[in-house]
C-alpha cells in the first residue's frame, strides 16, 4: 500500500509504518465510546471550598513556592485567530457594502472600544490615506475590515490569537501572550523566577520571540521577577495520516500522503519535555485585564494549594508502602484517600489479598496528578467533568467531550446534557514522582480515546484523526481532582466581538 516515496515521506516526519497502519485501522474500527457513571457535581466529584479553607490552601501554595520548586506556566498558543474573524470574512465576501447583521453592526458601532483600534486607524491611514472614522463616513466599511484582516494591513486574519491586541492600558495595548507573562509573575513565580512556556506554530515562532524581546524587560521590572520564556512546536511525528471514505490513505494532488496536525493531544509530548515540578496549563485566550485579575490569581493559588496538599499525602503513603511496615488499618486509610480524595474507585478492591492490594494502591498513587478548576455550565460548547469507567474496571474523574459520548444511548446523553459544570481548561499538574523523577507522560495516555472527523482538501472529502485530547484522553490515567471555581475566571475570546464584553475592557 505504501510506496518507496511514501516511506521517504514518513522517515522525514519521523513517523513509522506501524503508526500509519495503526491509524488506518483506527479509521476502520473507530473508537469506543466511554461509559459514564455520572456527571460530576459539587459533593459528587467536584470540591466546593469555603472561604476559610480557601485561605488555607492559598497559604499552602505560597509556602510551597517559597521552597524554590520549579513552576512552569504552559500555554497552548499555536491556534490561528482566523475563526475569531469568521463573521468579518463573511462580511468582506457579502454582496452588500454596509453592515447588515447584528454582529457586523456591533463591530462598527463599538469599533473605538477595541484595544487594536489605534493600530487599525494608523494602518488605514497608511494604506488608504484616511482613518477609520472617515472611511466609515464614506461607506467604505469593507476597506476597514480588509485593513484589519489582510496581509497588506494588520494581518489579523492569519496571525495567532496570542499576538492580537486584546486589552487597553494607558501605557499601550496588551496581547494575550503578555497577559500570561503577567499571570506567571503573579501566581507561578518561585523565588523571583517565572518560567512561561508557549507552544506555537513554526510559522509564528519568530513573531512571538520578537514580541517577547520587545516587552519582557518592562514586565520583569514591573513585577520584580526574572522571566524564562521558552517555546516549542507541535512535533511532526504527532501528525496523523488522512484517509478516504473507504479508509485507504488520502493523497493530495501530487499523489503524496496527506498528514494533518493531531490536535492539542499531541502537546502531551511538549508537556513531557518541560523540566518542572508543577505545571499550570491554561488556554491562550482566557485572560482578563489587570483590574479583573484578582479572582484569577486567587483561584489559581487555590487549586495549586489543593494539588500540593494531595501530592504530599500521596507521597507519604507511597513511602509508607515502600517500608513494608504498615498495618491493615493504614491500608484502609490509604484506600479511603484514594476513593474519597482522589475519586478513584474499584469495586473489586475488597477481594484483594493484602500483597495484591499494596501493589494496586502503589500503582494508583504513583502517577501524575492534576487539579482542574470547573465552572458552572452556562451553555458553552465543549467538555465537562464526569465519573467514567476505565479499562481496568476503576471509576475515576475524567474530562469528556461530546464526541466521546454514545449519542444513541439516551442515559449517557441525558447525563451529558444535564451536567452542572464545564471545563474551562484550568489545570495545575504535578509531574514528578515521590522520588523526584519525572513521569513519562505518554505512558498515561488512553489511546482508545481519539476522535475521527470529516474534513475536505481541494474539494475532496476526507477523514481526519485527532489524538486523545491533552486534558481528555492524554491525561486519562492521571489522578484527577475537580474544584469549583467562579465564572469570573473563565473569559474566552471565540469571536472578535467577545473583546467588547466588559471582561475585556480596560
Amino acid at each position: 500500500m505504501l510506496t518507496q516515496e511514501d516511506l521517504q515521506q514518513l522517515a522525514k516526519k519521523g513517523i513509522s509504518e506501524q503508526q500509519v497502519a495503526l491509524q488506518l485501522e483506527q479509521f476502520k474500527n473507530g473508537f469506543p465510546y466511554l461509559r459514564i457513571e455520572a456527571a460530576a457535581s459539587v459533593g459528587h466529584g467536584i470540591m466546593h471550598i469555603d472561604d476559610e479553607s480557601r485561605k488555607g490552601y492559598v497559604k499552602l501554595w505560597n509556602d510551597y513556592k517559597a521552597k524554590g520548586q520549579r513552576i512552569v506556566k504552559f500555554v497552548p498558543a499555536s491556534g490561528a485567530a482566523s475563526r475569531m474573524f469568521k463573521d468579518m470574512f463573511t462580511f468582506l465576501d457579502a454582496p452588500y457594502q454596509s453592515p447588515q447583521t447584528d454582529f457586523e453592526k456591533q463591530f462598527f458601532d463599538q469599533i473605538h472600544h477595541f484595544a487594536f483600534f489605534d493600530l487599525l486607524d494608523d494602518t488605514c491611514k497608511a494604506n488608504e490615506g484616511k482613518g477609520v472614522d472617515q472611511l466609515v463616513s464614506e461607506n467604505r466599511y469593507k476597506a476597514v475590515v480588509a485593513n484589519m484582516l489582510d496581509e497588506k494591513g494588520m494581518n489579523y486574519g492569519q496571525l495567532p490569537k496570542g499576538l492580537l491586541l486584546f486589552h487597553k492600558y494607558p501605557e499601550g495595548a496588551r496581547t494575550p501572550m503578555e497577559e500570561h507573562l503577567v499571570e506567571g509573575a503573579l501566581y507561578a513565580a518561585s523565588n523571583g523566577q517565572s518560567y512561561v512556556h508557549f507552544t506555537v506554530s513554526h510559522e509564528h515562532k519568530a513573531l512571538f520571540e520578537k514580541r517577547v524581546t520587545e516587552k519582557l524587560e518592562g514586565y520583569a521590572k514591573r513585577y520584580g521577577v526574572t522571566y524564562h520564556v521558552s517555546f516549542s512546536e507541535q512535533q511532526p511525528n504527532t501528525d496523523t495520516v488522512a484517509a478516504n471514505q473507504d479508509n485507504t490513505p488520502f493523497r493530495d494532488n501530487k499523489g503524496h500522503l496527506l498528514f494533518r496536525p493531531g490536535g492539542h493531544g499531541a502537546l502531551i509530548n511538549n508537556l513531557n519535555n518541560i523540566d518542572a515540578d508543577i505545571v499550570f496549563v491554561k488556554n491562550i485566550d482566557n485572560v482578563v485585564p489587570d483590574r479583573l485579575k484578582a479572582d484569577t490569581v486567587e483561584y489559581k493559588q487555590l487549586i495549586a494549594g489543593v494539588l500540593v496538599s494531595l501530592q504530599k499525602k500521596a507521597f507519604d503513603y507511597l513511602r509508607l508502602l515502600d517500608t513494608g511496615l504498615y498495618s491493615h488499618s493504614q491500608l484502609e486509610e490509604i484506600i479511603r484517600f484514594l476513593q474519597r480524595d482522589l475519586c478513584c474507585r474499584n469495586s473489586d478492591i475488597k477481594n484483594l489479598e493484602d500483597a495484591d492490594l499494596v501493589l494496586y494502591l502503589h500503582k494508583k498513587l504513583n502517577r501524575p496528578m492534576r487539579v482542574c478548576g470547573m465552572v458552572k455550565n452556562v451553555g458553552e460548547p465543549g467538555g465537562g467533568p464526569f465519573l467514567a469507567y476505565n479499562a481496568d474496571g476503576t471509576v475515576s474523574l475524567q474530562i469528556l467531550e461530546s464526541s466521546q459520548i454514545n449519542k444513541s444511548d439516551s442515559k449517557s446523553m441525558e447525563l451529558f446534557r444535564n451536567g452542572t459544570h464545564f471545563n474551562p481548561v484550568d489545570l495545575v499538574c504535578a509531574v514528578r514522582d515521590y522520588k523526584g523523577r519525572h513521569f513519562n507522560l505518554p505512558d498515561y495516555v488512553d489511546h482508545s480515546t481519539g476522535f475521527i472527523s470529516t474534513k475536505s482538501k481541494n474539494g475532496k472529502v476526507l477523514k481526519a484523526l485527532e489524538l486523545p485530547g491533552l486534558w481528555n484522553g492524554a491525561m486519562s490515567d492521571w489522578n484527577t481532582v475537580f474544584v469549583e471555581v467562579p465564572l469570573s475566571t473563565f473569559n474566552p475570546v471565540k469571536t472578535v466581538n467577545d473583546l467588547l464584553r466588559d471582561q475585556h475592557q480596560g
